[in-house]
């Protein structure tokens, strides 16, 4: 089997930090190699991966302000699709814009939807020519059709099981500094609960950081460490007691959530999108469905069995479950399989 993988390129992929559809793109795609799968990866140029590089774009645009990232995606997905003749599917990472082109590739074309930015893209999905896989079954739109949904997976072996989190018993909240993700209700979260915490994430939303999130940082009772990238994520997650994670979107999955119970740390999330199908309310943590009772659950929280919390995540979320799974759906599509 010959698939052509196309990564996005806001990052290089894996990234070195952000990246979550980079991350996603890269375990997949060494995952597939590691099955026999002839792969060709189209990302840029300084991406690391087992499978055959193609790249027109020297680095990630989110790097780089003299990138213009709609200029070089189109310039990244008409390469690609310009070979996509040469593969038995070809695999788009990227959301629409390679969809508004799916007429004019000549291989059967999935899409994995990491999430909707707003319904005025869905025309994009609609129009085209390609099959859908979900990633998780909160995201799934009623407009469209998919062949299945396939929950990410994630390499246990960059995770270190911890049976016990720091003395301390401080928490963490793992993500963007933008209001989508909750930050601000998550220092809230830890006063309440008398608990130090760790914050780690780029910053989205310069106001919404130098408002609502710097004047709380005060090095002792509030960290922040910034973007915190792989070398440094597995430390920062098992040291914790908790991870918080009161986000205010539906959000599609949420890779910190099972990198968090891959350290043995439970999570405390509000109940929102995918995370009521991502949390096994009890065993791998809570799921709330306001501040009080997300501070009632941090105590909760921080009295499971992290060994119980590994465990799951190893179950439902090694990676190997998800290469199993897109190469199910991949033979789906070659034998002419319809959508669920």
């Amino acid at each position: 089997m010959r698939v052509g993988m196309i990564a996005p390129i806001a990052w290089r992929t894996p990234p070195l930090h952000y990246g979550p559809w980079e991350r996603v793109t890269s375990l997949l795609t060494e995952g597939l190699v590691r099955r026999g799968v002839d792969i060709t990866l189209f990302a840029t140029a300084d991406s690391v991966t087992a499978a055959d590089l193609d790249a027109v774009v020297p680095h990630g645009y989110a790097e780089d302000p003299g990138l213009d990232g709609r200029v070089w995606e189109a310039i990244h997905v008409a390469h690609a699709l310009e070979r996509s003749a040469e593969f038995d599917l070809v695999h788009n990472q990227l959301d629409w814009l390679p969809l508004a082109f799916s007429g004019l590739t000549r291989a059967p074309l999935v899409t994995t939807v990491h999430g909707f930015s707003g319904s005025n893209i869905l025309p994009a999905y609609a129009r085209a020519r390609s099959a859908y896989v979900s990633i998780s079954d909160s995201d799934r739109s009623p407009d469209l059709d998919y062949v299945a949904t396939v929950h990410h997976g994630i390499d246990l072996s960059e995770f270190t099981a911890r049976d016990t989190a720091d003395e301390d018993g401080h928490l963490v909240a793992f993500g963007r500094m933008h209001p989508d993700k909750g930050i601000d209700t998550a220092i809230e979260i830890a006063r309440r609960a008398d608990r130090r915490i760790v914050l780690c994430g780029i910053v989205q939303d310069a106001d919404f950081f130098r408002e609502r999130i710097l004047p709380h940082v005060d090095d002792d009772r509030v960290v922040y460490l910034g973007s915190v990238g792989p070398d440094q994520r597995d430390a920062v997650l098992g040291a914790a007691a908790a991870l918080l994670h009161p986000v205010r979107f539906a959000e599609p999955f949420g890779l910190s959530v099972v990198e968090s119970m891959a350290c043995g740390t439970p999570v405390v999330a509000f109940r929102t999108g995918s995370m009521p199908e991502i949390i096994d309310d009890g065993v791998t943590g809570y799921v709330v469905d306001d501040m009080d009772r997300a501070v009632t659950a941090v105590e909760l929280a921080s009295g499971l069995d992290r060994r119980a919390v590994r465990a799951r995540a190893e179950d439902r979320f090694e990676v190997e479950r998800m290469v199993d799974g897109y190469l199910s759906v991949y033979e789906t599509l070659l034998n002419g399989g319809g959508t669920t």
